[in-house]
């Protein structure tokens, strides 16, 4: 990782609580929280400022957690100036639970935070269309609902917006299905990456960003859309939606 990114330390910090789970979840870590945007994003925005319980749904080896925890370690105890310039103050997480469906990736989050008794985080394993979702200020769902039939899209939409508290705040990236060619190549790279993981080639049920809106509206949610694809050839966007 390039020491010269002004958020390396919070990789690193970020990263460290997958040293114990394995030489892949170390790595995978460090790659994937020093190179997707959305990571960067969320601190540098102020996007979860004030949020202090965190529902993520899909949330594999529990990155954001990692990310979050390291942020606000990193933000305590760092030097003057230390912390990137501009960026304000990380949340303190109070509690944060991932549904994640894959087992292997459960088994890496619950061993990466099972050595800090102060990280407030739980890992259910479970599907998202299913598992009871707890109260939260804040739901995060990272490119997850496409993985979903268009019903259970909504259904999982209209049960975030029960869990969340007044003035609750969902991120929910998606793909822009109206994105040529850079929505055409990230839909490949999630078939492909699905047929590894499952065995099996799946179909994807992907929208334009318009229908995103829509489907939100809907739901109980005002949207407002925010690019996260920078330095990556997708067309991936950010749905900050607030509870209607």
């Amino acid at each position: 990782m390039s020491g010269k990114l002004p958020f390396a330390p919070l990789v690193d910090a970020g990263s460290a609580y997958y040293r114990g789970a394995g030489r892949f979840a170390w790595q995978f870590a460090r790659a994937k929280l020093g190179s997707d945007p959305v990571f960067a994003a969320i601190l540098a925005q102020g996007l979860l400022v004030g949020r202090t319980r965190v529902l993520d749904l899909g949330c594999g080896q529990g990155l954001l957690a990692a990310w979050l925890l390291g942020a606000y370690s990193h933000y305590a105890s760092a030097t003057p100036g230390a912390w990137p310039q501009g960026w304000p103050a990380p949340p303190r997480l109070a509690a944060y639970v991932g549904i994640e469906i894959n087992a292997r990736e459960v088994a890496r989050a619950r061993q990466a935070f099972a050595l800090d008794p102060r990280a407030a985080v739980q890992i259910v394993h479970g599907d998202v269309r299913d598992v009871d979702y707890v109260p939260a200020d804040a739901v995060v769902i990272l490119d997850v609902l496409h993985y979903l039939d268009y019903r259970a899209q909504e259904g999982v939409l209209k049960r975030v917006r029960g869990a969340l508290t007044p003035h609750g705040l969902l991120l929910l990236r998606i793909g822009d299905a109206a994105g040529g060619f850079g929505f055409h190549l990230s839909r490949t790279v999630d078939q492909a990456v699905s047929l590894v993981r499952r065995r099996r080639w799946i179909s994807l049920s992907c929208r334009p960003l318009r229908a995103w809106q829509e489907l939100l509206s809907g739901c109980g949610f005002r949207a407002r859309a925010l690019p996260m694809s920078a330095g990556t050839p997708f067309v991936n966007v950010l749905l900050r939606a607030e509870a209607a």
